[in-house]
């Protein structure tokens, strides 16, 4: 343990980053940064020659960072696992989606287990960022590494610090966002947090990797279960004729007790959706179901439904044509401002909407086209003539710099989804 130590005071440990995603990257470079010798491999050979190309996929990093730390060797890429021979300390950043609604897949993390008990060298220290349901590390990734003879806490350390990246969030990147870390004994968590405290001022140490897997479990699974709950109070708003964003904003001024959630046509990314159901699955294991957790996912899943069944209302109301309508969403990654269509609830709107038969066309400055499952659609261009041919424009994902009040003026009716019209009346106007 002192030899390691030493090392990561020294900054002379080299890193290995195993999956080089919108986790993995910006850690990597993080690193890298305050002068680590990093190896970032990932087995997705295309990925790795866009880095080398100097062709950036991640929004969260430049690639003049990236081009720079290249060249200065403090940063390299590779789809050859076997350099986890050369490195001192191993990141496991490799996706955890789920293989049916309720069933978590962590074949990307024992696959990168396996590797490492290939290439692991004796005083390595392993810690596991893929978001995964509580024990994993401890009930799966302990024994297999302890299977060549290895012992933990002597021959290798292991702890769990879960990520907490919010991609395209410029005021808390990876740096500016505080590490939780639990080592599956007391030397762990003291080098994870040595190493960690090189890129992150607040590192917070807590008893186990079972209670820091359960910690992001908890942070996910607390926002699925707001943003549901003000999805269903939209929903009454609308049925009261309430302005749910008035209520919202009147909320706000309580300055204890009330933190604000906003509606949308659902959610979307990596972590919101899937993350709280690794939970629901391990529970489920312990006996225990939680009841807010799948309630909470099937009311998001269902917002789309309903979305579409008010905009079947807003267009018989108005007298425009409910079969083969021409409908214009603007809007379509999951997030404001961030290029990432990864499980967008406008993806799912789309397809209800190609279902009913109407003509579907969309704007998005950040995804110029759509090749997803049946979708073989390109951003079309926004201007009046676009405006005036849709019988309805429905504003699904917000982004700045796109002319909104040029999107009201020229169109023949709005379906805000997102609030930008904000205290806007207008007959040809409706909000969520």
């Amino acid at each position: 343990m002192k030899e390691l130590k030493q090392k990561i005071i020294s900054k002379k440990a080299k890193i290995g980053v195993i999956g080089l995603g919108y986790v993995g990257l910006p850690l990597a470079i993080s690193f890298a940064r305050v002068g680590f010798s990093v190896f970032g491999l990932d087995k997705n050979v295309a990925r790795v020659k866009r880095i080398k190309q100097g062709r950036n996929y991640n929004e969260d990093v430049s690639i003049q960072e990236i081009s720079k730390l290249l060249k200065k060797k403090k940063f390299s890429v590779s789809s050859d696992l076997s350099l986890l021979s050369k490195v001192d300390v191993i990141f496991i950043c490799v996706p955890t989606p789920l293989k049916r609604k309720y069933t978590p897949d962590i074949s990307y993390i024992l696959s990168s287990v396996k590797t490492i008990k290939e290439y692991i060298k004796k005083g390595t220290l392993v810690i596991l960022e893929s978001t995964t349901y509580p024990g994993t590390t401890e009930e799966l990734i302990l024994p297999k590494l302890q299977q060549g003879g290895f012992k933990a806490g002597k021959d290798f350390y292991l702890a769990f610090s879960p990520e907490r990246i919010d991609p395209g969030n410029k005021k808390y990147p990876v740096t500016k966002i505080p590490k939780i870390v639990g080592g599956i004994d007391k030397a762990s968590g003291v080098l994870s947090k040595e190493l960690y405290k090189k890129i992150i001022k607040s590192v917070h140490v807590v008893s186990s990797p079972k209670a820091a897997e359960m910690v992001k479990l908890l942070e996910n699974s607390f926002r699925l279960v707001n943003i549901s709950w003000i999805n269903e109070v939209a929903m009454m708003c609308h049925k009261m004729n309430v302005d749910i964003w008035e209520v919202i904003e009147g909320a706000k001024t309580k300055p204890f007790g009330f933190m604000p959630f906003y509606p949308s046509l659902g959610v979307g990314g990596h972590c919101i959706p899937d993350d709280p159901l690794y939970l629901y699955w391990k529970a489920k294991h312990h006996g225990v179901s939680s009841k807010f957790i799948k309630l909470s996912a099937d009311t998001n899943d269902k917002v789309p439904e309903y979305v579409l069944h008010r905009l079947k209302a807003f267009l018989k109301k108005n007298k425009r044509p409910c079969e083969k309508a021409k409908i214009l969403v603007v809007g379509v990654t999951y997030k404001k401002d961030v290029k990432d269509l990864r499980r967008s609830p406008a993806l799912k709107f789309l397809e209800l909407l190609k279902k009913e038969k109407y003509k579907v066309s969309y704007f998005d400055p950040l995804i110029p086209y759509l090749e997803i499952g049946s979708f073989h659609l390109k951003s079309i261009k926004l201007n009046e003539k676009m405006l005036k041919s849709a019988d309805c424009v429905i504003i699904a994902t917000q982004h700045t710099g796109v002319d909104y009040k040029k999107i009201l003026l020229n169109s023949n009716f709005v379906f805000d989804l997102c609030n930008v019209y904000k205290g806007k009346r207008s007959p040809k106007l409706m909000t969520l």
